[in-house]
């Protein structure tokens, strides 16, 4: 008898697993009576949008040698098109890298769009001239050749250095700000494609880290450090920013030199404000005055309310 119900109880059991795995959930559960987002909340999404625009037009012109107008026009919202964009001279490895991360970048547009509304694309300096600038003011002089992003690979994979890193810690630092659940959905997922690009382009980076950088006879881990202490300088908020090599003090539980991932002294992220990543950007240290990669200043709310008078 025993025997019978044991068998009559894993026979039930069975079922309700079998029942179980038939019909998974698989939606994900939102507040009830909640609203999905808030007018602030788009503000700050489209201040981020800028940096989007940032980066899908830089992979896909360096990628493809076209930009949005070509690949998906409707994105741009009638914003005027970049300045300076080529085809950079790319192994096939790396040139893989770039078209995905390319179309990833698209796809974010897309999402912003769909949920929030999107902005005006705005105008975006690609030039290999504006890199050059970068690179001399973080070594403190003039780079002779000049710093060439579409020279190669390596020069490429570098520039990328400067990009998505700082729209991934404007996504940290907005996110305790947004309330409308759709918002704080979609900045989860935009976050979490911003990190693993950097960590790809970290990675990459480490993976040569002592090989000198042709022909400047500087080593890839210095130009990471250069270029992560240049934007500590111009953001104005102490330590956020750190190369592929750091001193021990500055490393995981400080027992690491290896710094595959930026991160603070808890090893969580690194946040930044709209202030601070304009300061960046436009690469003046000042969040009124536009230039660097948005000649014109960047759209949205808040960042035009920077360019009134201060």
């Amino acid at each position: 008898m025993a025997f019978i119900s044991t068998f009559v109880i894993s026979m039930l059991f069975s079922q309700l697993v079998f029942v179980c795995h038939c019909n998974p959930t698989c939606k994900l559960g939102y507040p009830i009576d909640e609203i999905p987002v808030y007018k602030e909340d788009r503000y700050y999404v489209h201040f981020a949008q800028n940096l989007e625009f940032l980066e899908a037009e830089y992979f896909l012109w360096s990628s493809y040698g076209y930009g949005l107008d070509v690949t998906e026009p409707c994105l741009t919202k009638g914003g005027p098109p970049p300045i300076g964009g080529q085809k950079a001279n790319l192994d096939p490895f790396t040139l893989n890298i770039i078209k995905e991360f390319a179309n990833e970048e698209i796809g974010h547009l897309r999402a912003i769009d769909s949920i929030m509304g999107s902005i005006t694309r705005p105008l975006l300096n690609l030039t290999s001239e504006n890199f050059e600038k970068i690179f001399d003011e973080a070594f403190g002089y003039k780079l002779e050749p000049p710093f060439d992003p579409y020279r190669d690979s390596l020069h490429y994979m570098l520039s990328c250095y400067i990009i998505p890193y700082v729209g991934m810690n404007g996504y940290v630092g907005m996110n305790p700000n947004l309330k409308g659940y759709a918002s704080k959905r979609l900045v989860a997922g935009l976050l979490g494609t911003e990190a693993q690009q950097d960590a790809i382009i970290r990675m990459y980076l480490y993976e040569r880290a002592n090989v000198v950088v042709y022909p400047y006879g500087y080593t890839v881990a210095d130009f990471t450090a250069r270029i992560s202490n240049l934007r500590n300088q111009l953001g104005m908020c102490g330590i956020k920013d750190e190369g592929i090599i750091v001193p021990c003090e500055l490393g995981a539980e400080n027992r690491t030199e290896t710094n595959v991932i930026s991160a603070n002294y808890y090893s969580l992220a690194y946040s930044r404000t709209p202030p601070e990543i304009l300061r960046i950007v436009y690469t003046t240290g000042d969040e009124h005055i536009p230039g660097g990669f948005y000649p014109d200043g960047a759209n949205g709310k808040i960042a035009r309310e920077f360019l009134k008078e201060p």
